[in-house]
């Protein structure tokens, strides 16, 4: 690399610094010394290797720079003011109300993929992004911007994994050293090599370097744009706060503005106003795509047993033959989940992610900022290992499509574990997120095309055992929405299911009706958005609400219910799962959480 190249390079680096510490200091908050150690690395990357048209953040060929350290905003807001997208004041605007420049970057720039800061996040997304590189056969790379002390995150190896895996050497991980994390040194220090040796046991290709050395780095992203068959980890040492000696390498500096900007602006060289002209990417067609046709939902007799999970796997493969956009992601489950219907027939736009949770729904996320339309699936119980990438899903706005199956004590001999009980609280907890849990075969069917051009997070419950057939072919099931299965003039009251319980509340309802005691029964198949106007007529005329759900009694369906009529003042029963089941049959679980028709009966008997 040429001297004066060398020396812009520089002053590139120290103008994102000077930027970096002003925008604290304009904001009383932030972590300028956190972007202050990856300055020379973001200046290099940008100025020399990443391709994109700032113009248009849509443009399909464009790369994907991903910071992992999102704490380390003021150096991203610095880049983008270094190519002219954001003004000086919009900079200082930085953590102010109103202001697009947020403590940690979201969506809410055009430039940004997804939201960050959630450490241990972007390397998994960006395996996703890289992913969906690889299916549309796209020109575009993928640069992580990481921090050593995030390398502590288990999600970083399940990325790693999967990565090194698949061989995405599309994929670029680059990992700010600086030694220090938010209260001391982290585990490794600077010991690059203990970095190296734990990529390269993934199959990454590695490359140490001084990471504030331009040339150097150079080199290193060369290397990394030249390597085939792997994905790419430049373990770059550097310092904290690097060029301002109060705060080089000094512990107790993180997440604090400097407490005199205008001196270490000083000795910084002072501020500057270059201008970074980005390399736009090569023109491409248009990414791969695969053809759609005639959707052919499977339909179900009605009578006949059949299990929500299985009708998900088939609609989902008819779906996938409708819609070439649309993918499925497996967490090693897809002969349970029934996902392994859309891998027979599509095992192209099929990813098995394994045992990896946090990675399934990363790269779901990943997947959904090329466009496509990504299915994940699991049992509802191990997402909850996952609930942070959800919940960061809810803050990008990401369009993913979560399916929880084997949910409740339903699920019979397995015990406890395998048990989802918490899923529908923690999903309807999710910002701007749609929650359905189906009854039968033709509404998990019908549920599962809805899902398909939801925005945000959605949510599928289905359930293992097969249940019996109630909808007929055909029926719309509009997300918001509720069916009615019981009502008349006479009802004492109304039970409210959703799911396994909607069968056990009309088998409870026969029994009442023998008895002379008539109750309305709704299906509430969409838990979030729920059907008010419905939930509200039934208060109204009827008084009473019972609230019936294979799920722990806090945040689920009653709760959904109480939240829709709490100002109309009707008695609201919730029966839901209050003990800690072991092993027994389906139906002896649901008697001993008390959630059956025979708990039903004897909770509008107490009612009335």
């Amino acid at each position: 690399m040429a001297e004066q190249d060398l020396r812009f390079l520089g002053e590139l680096a120290a103008q994102l610094r000077v930027d970096s510490v002003r925008a604290a200091a304009a904001a009383g908050s932030g972590h300028p010394t956190s972007s202050m150690s990856a300055a020379d690395l973001m200046a290099v990357l940008l100025a020399h290797h990443v391709r994109y048209d700032f113009e248009d953040p849509g443009n399909p060929a464009n790369d994907h720079l991903i910071f992992s350290k999102g704490h380390a905003s003021p150096l991203l807001y610095s880049l983008f003011k270094a190519v002219g997208v954001i003004t000086d004041d919009e900079l200082l605007s930085f953590r102010k109300r109103g202001s697009r420049l947020e403590g940690h970057p979201t969506p809410r720039l055009p430039w940004v993929d997804v939201a960050t800061g959630s450490l241990g996040q972007g390397l998994p997304v960006g395996v996703g992004v890289a992913m969906a590189g690889r299916l549309e056969r796209g020109p575009y790379r993928v640069w992580v911007l990481c921090g050593d002390s995030e390398l502590a995150e288990g999600s970083i190896w399940e990325a790693a994994e999967q990565a090194g895996d698949t061989g995405l050497d599309n994929l670029t991980l680059i990992v700010d050293v600086n030694r220090l994390g938010q209260r001391g040194p982290t585990r490794h220090g600077w010991d690059t090599g203990a970095y190296a040796r734990r990529f390269g046991a993934f199959g990454w290709h590695t490359i140490e370097v001084d990471g504030h050395d331009p040339g150097r780095i150079h080199e290193a992203l060369e290397q990394a744009r030249d390597t085939r068959g792997r994905p790419v980890a430049i373990l770059a040492a550097t310092r904290k706060g690097a060029g301002v000696r109060a705060v080089e390498d000094r512990e107790g500096k993180h997440g604090k503005p400097l407490k005199e900007p205008d001196v270490a602006v000083a000795e910084l060289g002072g501020r500057r106003d270059l201008r970074v002209t980005v390399r736009r990417p090569e023109r491409w067609a248009e990414p791969r795509r695969f053809e759609g046709g005639e959707l052919v939902l499977p339909e179900y007799k009605v009578g006949d047993q059949v299990a929500t999970r299985s009708a998900y796997g088939e609609a989902l493969a008819a779906l996938g033959a409708a819609r070439g956009d649309v993918v499925a992601l497996d967490g090693e489950v897809a002969d349970s989940t029934k996902a392994e219907e859309f891998a027979h027939a599509f095992p192209e736009r099929f990813f098995e992610l394994y045992i990896a949770e946090q990675q399934l729904v990363a790269a779901a996320m990943g997947m959904a900022t090329r466009g496509w339309v990504p299915y994940a699936a699991t049992f509802a119980a191990f997402l909850t290992r996952a609930y942070d990438f959800i919940r960061m899903a809810g803050v990008s706005r990401s369009p993913i499509r979560l399916v929880g199956s084997h949910a409740g004590v339903s699920i019979g001999e397995d015990g406890p574990s395998q048990m989802g009980l918490e899923d529908l609280a923690m999903m309807r907890a999710v910002y701007d997120s749609t929650v359905l849990y189906p009854c039968d075969a033709n509404q998990a069917a019908a549920l599962t095309v809805e899902m398909a051009d939801l925005a945000g997070v959605s949510y599928l419950r289905t359930t293992r055992g097969a249940t019996p057939v109630i909808h007929p072919p055909g029926e719309r099931f509009p997300v918001g929405g509720s069916c009615v299965l019981r009502r008349s003039t006479s009802d004492r009251a109304t039970v409210v299911a959703a799911g396994i319980t909607v069968h056990e509340a009309l088998a409870a309802a026969d029994t009442l009706a023998a008895g002379g005691v008539r109750v309305g029964v709704l299906d509430m198949y969409s838990v979030k958005p729920i059907d008010k106007a419905v939930l509200v007529e039934a208060a109204t005329t009827t008084g009473n609400l019972i609230t019936v759900e294979d799920h722990r009694p806090e945040g689920g369906l009653g709760d959904a219910v109480l939240d829709a009529v709490c100002e109309l003042g009707p008695r609201v029963v919730k029966l839901a799962v209050q003990n800690m089941p072991g092993s027994a049959t389906p139906q002896e679980q649901l008697a001993d959480a008390r959630v059956d028709r025979h708990a039903i009966v004897a909770a509008v008997e107490r009612l009335i």
